[in-house]
Parts: C-alpha cells; sequence; structure tokens
C-alpha cells in the first residue's frame, strides 16, 4: 500500500532504538524525509548508520526545554511529529519519590506538550499535518509496578484528545496509539537481566510474564516494533483522514475493554 508520505517531514522524537527507530524507519521506507531524535550524538549516529532514505539526525534531550528550544530552532516546521520520547521503571510505589514523579512527568509528558507546541500552529496554518503520541496501554491498565509510568502514559492519551479538539474542520489529526508490552531495546534488557538473575533464559521470562503479569494478552508474546510502527505510519499518512482524536491499541489483546 502506498501510503503517500513521499516528502513529507517527520520528526520522531527518541527514535534511536525501540518502537521510535522503527517508526522512523517504517516512515523513511514510505518516502518521508525523517529526522531522528537522540540523546546523544553517537546515538543518532549509529541510527543514522542503519536507516536508508531521506535522513537525517539531531542530538538533543527533549525531557528539557533546552533541548526542545534547540530541536524547534534547527526544524522550525514538520508534517508529521510523533511524541515517540519515553522512559520507564519499575519501582514500588512508596519509594516513587518527588523527583521520580517530576523526571517523569518532565520526559513522557512536557517532551511532547513542548513540540506539539512548536509545530501544531504551522500545520494548522497549512492546513495539513499529523501528531500522534506513543503511549501505552499502561494508560489504561495502571501497572501496580509502574505507576508514575501509567499516570503519564494517560496523561499523553488526555492531551492529544484536548489538541484533536482544537483542529475541529482542518485537514489535522491528533492521535495517541497504545502499544502494549513490546520487544524494544529497554525491554529486551529489562528481560535479559531477569533472566541472569533467575539463572534461566529470556525465553522463560517472557512467557511467565505472559502468564503471571500480563494474563490477559491475546498475543501472549511480546510485540515486534516493527508491528507497532506499521499502526503509527498509517496514522501518520494522508490515507488516515477520518481518524482524529482516537486512542488506538496495539496491544496484543492485553486490555479486555471493547472501548
Amino acid at each position: 500500500m502506498n501510503l503517500q508520505l513521499e516528502g513529507k517531514r517527520a520528526l520522531v522524537t527518541g527514535s534511536t532504538a525501540g518502537i521510535g527507530f522503527a517508526i522512523a524507519e517504517a516512515l523513511a521506507n514510505e518516502g518521508a524525509r525523517v529526522i531522528v531524535n537522540g540523546r546523544t550524538q553517537k546515538r543518532v549516529d549509529q541510527a543514522l548508520g542503519k536507516l536508508k532514505g531521506h535522513v537525517e539526525g539531531i542530538a538533543a534531550d527533549l525531557g528539557t526545554a533546552a533541548g526542545a528550544q534547540e530541536v524547534a530552532a534547527r526544524y522550525p516546521d514538520v508534517d508529521i511529529l510523533i511524541n515517540n520520547l519515553g522512559i520507564f521503571e519499575p519501582k514500588p510505589f512508596e519509594q516513587i519519590s518527588d523527583d521520580d514523579w517530576r523526571r517523569f512527568f518532565e520526559v513522557n509528558v512536557l517532551s511532547g506538550v513542548r513540540m506539539s507546541r512548536q509545530y501544531l500552529p504551522g500545520m494548522m496554518a497549512r492546513n495539513w499535518g499529523r501528531i500522534i503520541f506513543t503511549s501505552s496501554e499502561s494508560a489504561v491498565q495502571i501497572p501496580r509496578e509502574m505507576i508514575h509510568y501509567g499516570m503519564t502514559k494517560t496523561a499523553q492519551i488526555a492531551i492529544a484528545r484536548g489538541l484533536a479538539e482544537t483542529t475541529q474542520g482542518t485537514n489535522v489529526t491528533v492521535n495517541s496509539v497504545l502499544p502494549g508490552p513490546t520487544a524494544s531495546e529497554g525491554v529486551g534488557d529489562f528481560v535479559k537481566s531477569m533472566a541472569e538473575a533467575q539463572k534461566t533464559d529470556a525465553a522463560t521470562v517472557e512467557r511467565e510474564f505472559f502468564k503471571s503479569v500480563r494474563p490477559s494478552s491475546l498475543l501472549q508474546r511480546f510485540a515486534r516494533t516493527e508491528e507497532v510502527a506499521a499502526l503509527v505510519a498509517f496514522i501518520a499518512s494522508p490515507l488516515s483522514s477520518a481518524t482524529n482524536g482516537a486512542a488506538l491499541r496495539a496491544d496484543g489483546g492485553v486490555v479486555r475493554a471493547i472501548l
């Protein structure tokens, strides 16, 4: 399917690995001009070396206002904004400090707020654009082991819906995508460390995870990053023009609610 993305300029935040990298790759393969973002130049260069097509990159920490300003100065306008930057960590609620709450909000929520504030006006003026927040099924089913993370993912859905309301009657859309457990770089590292600690293998840890932690999963495995990216690429395309203000799941059936 031709997603009609040729020549569209897309910024994918947090895209040197994992879901973000897969999204950047999917968009580049469809002919978009993709801007890769990471915190260090080394990581950006490594990602660019793996991509084909019209790709460039910028090293900036979008969890800070200064980083957002740096990206906005170099790229004042984009057609597609993928707010993918995010962090996670399992931690008991009573051990989550005020600083932890602030850090998660800054990185997972305010990064997308700042970038959307920069690019939405231009999209509205041109009467075309796409903003997509990479949220999570954890926004709907808050994990007891990552309450601070779940809070930020719920906030992203709220922001995306609110921004969509401002686009009424235009060709600009704002949506969120909710991946389920996905074999991203961070998850891979977590599974590996768990396997080493339990003196077993990654496959066993994965099976146990879906048996005890995400038993409602219909997929019963970690999704591949490219499976999530395929949905994002479609939502980023002109073909998705009737989808606006939606929270779209790529969760492997973890969330049991119909709506």
